[in-house]
């Protein structure tokens, strides 16, 4: 789940309130680079019936691909982690002024100092919320077409954390460092086959310790064959929707698990190892 911190649109209290509402009972914020959401939770009662798992998100590359690397039970007080967080928003930051002076050179959309300002003080900037400002100035209809016809035309190599990074910087903040929709790589790709074998392979070098196997946007097929692949190199598993509110079409807690009659052995692990 990713709140108004991250790229979603829902509040942190937002999140809770519907949480409770729709009777989840365990839960996860994975905002990209940032655990104030989690910090937040945490000083929050959420009474007897509802159990948080402090997380976090990482937008990843190497060269060898475009990875999202999950991290849930870290300590948000560890150094190690708040390293890689740091990291990452530096990395956003650049990205977000890049953005910003290529529309203005390439269009010639400008923006006040002000809203400049406002802008990088967000907690987590990105694309969503350049695209709300180029519709602001009646540059473009709609924050998708900003995004699509505009934003996107920018194409120059980003920084990112290294995968090897994060997933580092998770294990030692004493947390579980899960591929986040396997099968979809950035949220754009498709990775099939031997592939995706291949790259549970070269990210367990690293230390990875599960995949996300039960995901909104996977079929049945998808999800057996991720459980098989987990099963074999012994990966716990854990369940995702993705949910970013009014920003993506995700229903909340819907991750594909009531399809299944019982929880598989390595998500019951997987609860283990973080103590629930």
């Amino acid at each position: 789940m990713h709140t108004a911190i991250s790229d979603g649109s829902d509040s942190v209290e937002e999140i809770v309130e519907a949480v409770k509402r729709e009777g989840i009972s365990i839960f996860s914020i994975t905002d990209h680079d940032s655990i104030k959401a989690s910090n937040i939770i945490a000083s929050t009662n959420l009474g007897p019936d509802t159990t948080f798992i402090p997380g976090v998100e990482f937008s990843c590359a190497d060269d060898n691909g475009k990875y999202h690397i999950l991290g849930y039970g870290i300590d948000t007080a560890s150094n190690a982690i708040q390293e890689v967080i740091k990291q990452g928003y530096d990395y956003r930051i650049e990205k977000v002024n890049s953005r910003l002076e290529f529309i203005k050179n390439e269009y010639g959309f400008e923006f006040d100092n002000k809203d400049i300002e406002d802008l990088l003080a967000l907690d987590n900037p990105g694309k969503p919320h350049i695209a709300l400002l180029m519709v602001k100035y009646g540059y473009t209809t709609s924050k998708e077409d900003a995004i699509v016809n505009y934003i996107n035309n920018l194409h120059v190599g980003s920084k990112y954390v290294r995968p090897e990074d994060a997933i580092n910087g998770i294990i030692r903040s004493g947390g579980v460092p899960v591929l986040a929709h396997p099968y979809f790589g950035n949220g754009d790709q498709l990775i099939l086959g031997d592939e995706i074998e291949e790259r549970l392979l070269y990210l367990m070098n690293y230390g990875l310790k599960g995949v996300e196997a039960f995901y909104s946007g996977f079929t049945p097929k998808l999800i057996r064959g991720m459980c098989d692949l987990a099963n074999k190199y012994n990966l716990y598993i854990t369940a995702g929707s993705d949910y970013h509110g009014k920003n993506k079409l995700v229903r909340l807690g819907d991750t594909g698990l009531d399809s299944v009659d019982e929880l598989p052995v390595n998500i019951i692990k997987f609860f283990e190892k973080i103590s629930i």
